[in-house]
């Protein structure tokens, strides 16, 4: 494509995006206001910067079964699903059942309780790791499993993924999709680029980033920097930036040979986990790593996290050598949730059902990409999918090079048509839950339609 044609399809997409942020925003003024109300006492008028998406942060009064309402009055189909948390959906009878029987009892002692007991074994069963802690989010579970690397090991550094996200620790917090504007080397050989200010480079340094996918990568890191490197962290399916899935064999290859240079394995299976197969990554590729690190969706909405590993791992704990430590680890609201959402709503029917409706979305958007001749696909897996706008897409240096504002303005044409996606539609992927239905599935792929057709007629209108 000429530069000058890329230019033409550059200012067709911005139209149609001022276009579509100007229905967001006419109808979310009680949003607005609420923001602006918000500023005096809550920092930048939002909880988190995850909130904080263009062109306005939108509000939620209440979510029931597979829909969200805004506190302007309108109703959506839920595919954002809190970021990969909401497989239960909100207010399922099961969740709501076990979590109001528990606050009659207590709902915080910083002491041990029963549920402790058929919960690790749930997780046992499902990830093939035999001991367990708990946590409260996705970023304690990978900042412990990056911590027992070191205690077991007496390495200081680690390897990640360049572009990769495991929470906002100081040794994870290197390479992500923010730095883009720092100078991150060659593709072949990434440099590890701090997140921002607030991580110092000293322990940036400590970590080493290599491309997602490539085994070479990895050996060289490990030659380079020998009895160095304490383990990887990684995500087994990227999903911080669409959804990327690893080539054929590369994750037991790669812990065979993380284990022959002495260094362990962790998955990050925050948003795995659960979401693409009972067992998440884990199961579907067949390879168990050394540490499996969850949350979100485990908790069925509740706050929550756990680390699961080897017994050898775990007796550094155990013995104290690491102390994993939390106030409200196990915290019985949270296991009471989890043993609803293992028992209860993740049944072999709900994944039936999630590969049903997974299927009816992947084979509507592929099919009017081709009708419309716009760039892409659907990768997905399980309930989790991303629509992917470029041919290819194998990691961090792929991503970067093709345009965001496909993504951006997809999300539009959802949400002003009743689908609410996660927001930033290129780095994010929808979560469908076990109380979406077809005729939600079918609202998504419609609002595609729609906006598949609006963008092929503005490309061929600005060409012409």
């Amino acid at each position: 494509m000429t530069q000058s044609l890329e230019k033409t399809q550059a200012r067709a997409l911005d139209e149609l995006i001022a276009e579509q942020e100007k229905i967001l925003t006419d109808r979310t003024a009680g949003s607005a206001r609420l923001r602006a109300e918000a500023r005096e006492s809550l920092a930048g008028g939002v909880a988190s910067a995850w909130q904080d998406s263009p062109p306005v942060a939108v509000w939620i009064e209440d979510g029931h079964g597979a829909h969200v309402r805004d506190v302007d009055g309108t109703d959506y189909v839920d595919l954002h699903g809190g970021f990969g948390v909401g497989l239960a959906g909100h207010a399922h009878p099961a969740i709501v059942a076990v979590v109001t029987e528990r606050v009659r009892h207590g709902t915080h002692f910083a002491q041990p309780t029963r549920d402790l007991i058929p919960v690790t074994r749930l997780l046992a069963g499902r990830f093939g790791l035999p001991q367990w802690r708990f946590t409260n989010s996705g970023t304690e579970a990978t900042m412990d499993a990056v911590h027992l690397m070191r205690a077991a090991t007496g390495r200081k550094k680690i390897l990640k993924v360049e572009g990769s996200y495991h929470g906002h620790h100081d040794s994870v917090q290197v390479s992500g999709y923010a730095r883009v504007a720092e100078d991150i080397g060659p593709d072949d050989r990434p440099r590890s680029v701090p997140y921002g200010p607030a991580y110092p480079t000293e322990l940036t340094d400590l970590t080493l980033v290599v491309p997602f996918g490539d085994l070479a990568a990895v050996e060289r890191a490990l030659t380079e920097h020998p009895g160095e490197i304490a383990g990887m962290i990684i995500e087994p399916v990227m999903m911080n930036i669409g959804l990327i899935v690893p080539p054929p064999g590369y994750h037991a290859e790669l812990k065979a040979l993380l284990h022959r240079h002495g260094a362990h394995l962790a998955y990050d299976e925050v948003k795995t986990g659960f979401a693409i197969a009972p067992g998440g990554a884990t199961e579907l590729f067949g390879t168990t790593p050394d540490i499996v690190c969850l949350a979100k969706a485990m908790g069925g909405g509740i706050p929550c996290g756990a680390v699961g590993a080897t017994r050898e791992l775990m007796d550094r704990i155990a013995d104290h050598t690491y102390e994993q430590v939390g106030t409200f680890n196990g915290n019985p609201m949270m296991l009471a949730a989890t043993r609803a959402m293992l028992t209860e709503v993740l049944t072999e029917d709900a994944y039936r059902g999630f590969d049903a409706l997974r299927s009816r979305m992947t084979g509507g958007v592929e099919a009017a990409l081709r009708r419309y001749g716009l760039p892409g696909y659907v990768a997905a897996h399980g309930a989790k999918g991303s629509v992917i706008f470029t041919e290819r897409l194998r990691n961090f240096r792929d991503f970067l090079a093709y345009d965001d504002r496909w993504g951006h303005l997809h999300w539009l044409y959802q949400h002003n048509g009743g689908v609410f996606l996660p927001p930033w539609g290129k780095t994010e992927q929808w979560t469908l839950s076990v109380q979406h239905t077809a005729e939600d599935a079918e609202r998504f792929v419609l609002n595609f339609e729609r906006f598949a057709a609006a963008v092929h007629t503005a490309l061929a209108t600005a060409a012409s």
